[in-house]
């Protein structure tokens, strides 16, 4: 016959307990007090959210600005260069026109 004191009744009564609580869990997770909960962490994040993407924003609009500034000091820099070879050019050749003349001069004399 089944004797009862034989019986490990630790599984069983994990089993028990799990099915409590978790009846008792969903309940609690479907009150109205819960989603209010959820109501107020979802706005919270909302809320952080709006914060992000404003602040993100504003990094991609300075980041262009940089990147423009760069750019134009870049276009700049390019153009002082340009002009400064120019110079370099119209110089060379005034001394080796002067030289060429020097010579022609030298040679008729």
């Amino acid at each position: 016959m089944l004797n009862l004191k034989d019986i490990n009744w630790k599984k069983p009564g994990l089993f028990a307990a799990g099915g409590a609580f978790g009846t008792a869990g969903i309940k609690i997770l479907t009150s109205d007090d819960a989603k209010k909960l959820y109501t107020n962490c979802t706005a919270a994040v909302l809320r952080a959210k709006s914060c992000v993407m404003k602040t993100a924003t504003s990094v991609q609009e300075n980041a262009g600005d940089i990147l423009a500034e760069a750019k134009q000091i870049n276009e700049d820099r390019a153009a002082e260069a340009e002009v400064v070879d120019d110079y370099c050019e119209v110089a060379e050749e005034t001394e080796e026109a002067a030289e060429t003349a020097e010579a022609e001069a030298a040679t008729e004399a």
